[in-house]
């Protein structure tokens, strides 16, 4: 195993270059009240009595240009800090990798294949379960990545000049090349503003969201296929060498209108136009390099006929590829076919297939491409050029194919209410019905009845700005299926989803823009559940679509397939964390079986945030924790905000992350758990009610909100520039209005985290008590043996673990009503003691996270650097509050929330 002197070598590094730079922009006294601030947050720590009282007093007494640099210096050290955290994780894997050689490393796609080889599935079932796998990341721009692209890309640079520190053989004066640079590009840092001065663009997130592809996906997908390749080979070799796409990409950026009114159609075609453009320049790199390193003469090894024929055929048919190609060698056929294709795409990046008709030559689709490489692939393989096909070409085949001309499947999103005030001021327009007022079975009904002429309908009204724009997306969504063909587009999403009418709403709404009498097949619809009581009522809700004919005509048309998306975010924000995860739980494995009576299969669509309280954690461990048959080989999951940048921006840790999904997903499908026993899910019935009573009496004390307002930033996050999306999807201050992520969001940054623990204590307290000691070792006993209560268990300590009492209590100062301050903290504190308690005695551990310890090593670090910046943001809040129109306050307020957020490794 690694030891952990590297990463406190590079730590140890950037931190005395970073006090360098801070001693030369911020001069002397800077450096020193900076060092004087970090020595009283250590003794702090380390329980020295006055020393909280002491820093406080001391940041109370600088100025904000003083306090500016402080915030600055620790924003700036955690962000150096995680990039040697993150590039020690690669020198770990690397090692336990190189020591487990021949045999696979933990948590690998081989050692996935051997787990089940062993465990005596044939090939015949893994053939089947290859042919269904299916796992989508879907990329989204929530509003919870506080960094902005130029600190990421400072911090890029960084990492590499890491990296080429690294390489043993580096010379003197190499080396001090290198340290040249790297005190450059910390200086250049200091320099950056950290926090942007506008909110980003819908299409300043599209590119953002793109930018992931260009570094880092579209080099490394072909590397994850080929390692399912080879390991297959090596436990499977009956099956051959056919490989399914089974991981594709989507994206929800340009195409989340859920309260976000920037969001609009004309954004959307721009995003797809865009998606376009970005993978065609990516394959015409592709054609030009291969062109370069492709030099193979027929003369040494012949081409087959059929690419000959095709090479002929081409020239007569496109008479404009002669000139092009009488310039290349005539010996050099592979050359001239990859002259071919580089022609071909260059005309399908000068065509809009939403507007004009192709030019001469253009492809009509990826597929067309990807012919014609395989085409060439089988060619080389014949002329006794495997090597060349599987070594050179492979990348480029597999990108077409997992990429296609689109990067990734953009979904649409929508909220049912938008859908349903549509559908009503249409039909009112038309004098049928009062549609809102209806019955949930008299909705459905005269959606039914109205859909075959809803066209009509709509061409009779004179719609609102609101419902013109919501035809307009749905008119978009059928040019576009038409245009850059259905594989471009992903589910529509119906967010806040409460009935079976919801999701008929959206057929009927796709019929009336695209004026056909049905739906076109193409259309898929995902309804998203994400409150408790949607929860609970989703199998209902569930089975009532599928049993509406005109519903499973349609569905039927889609290979009996469908999406349904949960929410992790709003199911926390409105019932607690227990009760959110078990009714996710519940849910999941009850619309299986509804699906499987009506003989439908199901893919769920994980709506994951990046911080705890909004399904937050390790993906692998919270999918080995999902219901059995909940997943079967079929996964969707979003990757937000912060989580971008965290996983995919080094390809190292991107290529780990989508590794562990793909080894999780096929061991839960090919060895899926057995049912839990009826007992422990007795127990999570129990002791889920008691949490969520507990946790609705703590929002439904009265003052909570004004407490919420006044124990979290979370004003200054509301205005943080980070996103287009407001963060509210309407203008009322209801905490119901609130999104989760500015939820999660401020109750982290305050060390509160309730969202991911609050009501797990009484839950688990209520239930034992009433059973005494039986109830105890039957909590033991799942924590042993059920992989979904250890997920719940473990999620619920990182968040206790980062939670800090002290530091929390001090925002709670910043509640100016007395009693309200002790209604409210007095639960919060209960509970957080009663949670510990309840957690430690089920594990039987002494401390929180005493099974990982490398991790409780990390808090214990990083808290005597965060608490400052803690301490800062409550001065700040305070200062801010009395006077709203300091620009200057609201900046430097701005720069706390980013270095807090960088020092927990959460935002929301």
């Amino acid at each position: 195993m690694t030891s952990d002197q590297p990463l406190r070598r590079d730590i140890h590094l950037l931190g005395d270059l970073l006090g360098e730079v801070i001693r030369e922009q911020a001069g002397l006294e800077g450096f020193e009240l900076e060092e004087q601030v970090r020595q009283l947050a250590r003794a702090r720590r380390a329980g020295a009595a006055e020393a909280e009282r002491a820093l406080r007093a001391l940041l109370e007494e600088l100025t904000l240009p003083e306090l500016n640099v402080i915030a600055r210096a620790f924003a700036i050290f955690f962000d150096l800090a995680n990039l040697a955290e993150d590039r020690h994780r690669v020198r770990v894997l690397r090692a336990r990798e190189q020591a487990a050689h021949p045999q696979p490393r933990p948590e690998s796609i081989a050692e996935a294949f051997q787990r089940i080889r062993a465990a005596g599935v044939p090939g015949e079932a893994m053939r089947a379960l290859l042919d269904a796998l299916s796992i989508e990341p879907v990329f989204t721009a929530h509003p919870t990545e506080a960094k902005r692209r130029t600190v990421r890309g400072l911090l890029g640079r960084i990492r590499a000049i890491l990296i080429d520190l690294d390489a043993p053989d580096r010379l003197p004066r190499e080396r001090e090349a290198l340290l040249r640079r790297l005190r450059a590009e910390l200086t250049a840092f200091w320099q950056t503003d950290l926090i942007r001065v506008r909110r980003p663009s819908v299409m300043d997130e599209v590119e953002n969201g793109l930018s992931f592809f260009v570094r880092t996906l579209w080099s490394l997908t072909p590397r994850l296929y080929r390692d399912v390749q080879k390991a297959l080979r090596a436990t499977y070799p009956e099956l051959g060498d056919a490989l399914p796409i089974f991981l594709r990409f989507g994206s929800w950026i340009g195409g989340d209108r859920d309260g976000n009114p920037r969001v609009t159609a004309e954004v959307t075609a721009q995003t797809l136009r865009r998606h376009r453009q970005v993978a065609l320049s990516l394959h015409l790199q592709q054609a030009r390099d291969l062109f370069i390193a492709l030099g193979v003469s027929t003369r040494q090894a012949p081409i087959t006929p059929a690419l000959a024929q095709a090479l002929a055929e081409a020239e007569t048919r496109w008479p404009a590829l002669k000139e092009h190609l009488s310039r290349l060698s005539p010996y050099e056929a592979y050359r001239r076919w990859i002259a071919v294709i580089a022609w071909r795409l260059e005309q399908t990046q000068r065509w809009d297939p939403m507007a004009d008709p192709p030019p001469e030559g253009a492809y009509r689709s990826a597929r067309e491409l990807v012919e014609d490489l395989e085409r060439m692939r089988e060619s080389l393989r014949e002329g006794r050029g495997e090597r060349i096909a599987e070594g050179i070409l492979w990348d480029w085949w597999i990108q077409a194919r997992v990429f296609g001309f689109h990067m990734a499947r953009l979904d649409v999103r929508q909220e049912a209410r938008r859908h349903t005030e549509a559908i009503a001021e249409l039909l009112q327009a038309s004098g049928i019905a009062d549609y809102p007022a209806l019955s949930e079975e008299k909705q459905i009904a005269l959606l039914v009845e109205t859909l075959p002429r809803a066209a009509e309908l709509a061409g009779q009204a004179t719609p609102s700005a609101e419902t013109a724009e919501t035809l307009a997306v749905f008119r978009l969504i059928h040019q576009a299926a038409q245009a850059y063909g259905p594989e471009a587009l992903g589910p529509y999403i119906i967010s806040m989803a409460r009935s079976p009418a919801d999701v008929l709403a959206v057929l009927w709404l796709m019929a009336a823009a695209s004026g056909l009498s049905s739906p076109p097949a193409f259309f898929r619809v995902a309804p998203l559940f994400e409150t408790i009581a949607t929860l609970r009522e989703a199998p209902r809700i569930l089975d009532r679509v599928l049993s509406i004919p005109l519903y499973r005509e349609h569905l039927s048309r889609q290979g009996d397939h469908q999406v349904v998306m949960v929410g992790y975010s709003d199911s926390t924000k409105d019932g607690g964390y227990l009760a959110a995860v078990w009714a996710l739980y519940r849910a999941q494995a009850e619309m299986v079986r509804v699906a499987r009576a009506h003989g439908v299969t199901l893919t769920f669509f994980h709506g994951r945030g990046g911080a705890l309280g909004r399904g937050g954690g390790p993906a692998a461990r919270s999918i080995l924790g999902l219901p059995p048959d909940a997943v079967g080989g079929r996964l969707r999951m979003t990757e937000q905000g912060e989580v971008l940048a965290e996983r995919y921006d080094d390809p190292h840790i991107a290529y780990r992350h989508l590794e562990q999904v793909l080894w999780a997903t096929l061991l839960v499908s090919a060895l899926p758990a057995s049912e839990p026993e009826a007992a422990w899910v007795e127990a999570m019935e129990r002791m889920s009610e008691a949490a969520y009573r507990a946790y609705r009496d703590l929002l439904e004390t009265p003052g909570f909100l004004t407490y919420f307002e006044h124990a979290t930033p979370i004003d200054g996050i509301e205005e943080l520039p980070i996103a287009s999306r407001p963060a509210r999807r309407r203008p009322e201050r209801r905490l119901e209005d609130l999104r989760a992520i500015p939820w999660v969001f401020s109750w982290t940054q305050s060390r509160h985290l309730l969202p991911g623990w609050f009501g797990l204590g009484t839950g688990v307290e209520t239930f034992a008590q009433a059973e005494g000691a039986s109830g105890w070792s039957l909590l033991e006993e799942m924590a042993r043996r059920w992989p979904f209560f250890q997920v719940v268990l473990a999620d619920a300590a990182l968040a206790l673990a980062k939670t800090d009492l002290g530091i929390a209590g001090a925002y709670a100062e910043l509640v100016p009503d007395e009693s309200i301050r002790q209604a409210v903290w007095s639960q919060i504190e209960r509970e957080y003691h009663r949670t510990r308690r309840a957690l430690l005695r089920i594990t039987g551990l002494p401390d929180l996270l005493e099974d990982i310890p490398w991790l409780k090593r990390s808090i214990q670090v990083r808290n005597p650097y965060v608490d400052p910046l803690n301490f800062i943001q409550i001065l700040l809040l305070r200062r801010w509050r009395e006077q709203p129109e300091a620009e200057e306050l609201r900046e430097a307020l701005w720069l706390t929330i980013q270095g807090v957020a960088a020092g927990l490794r959460t935002t929301g």
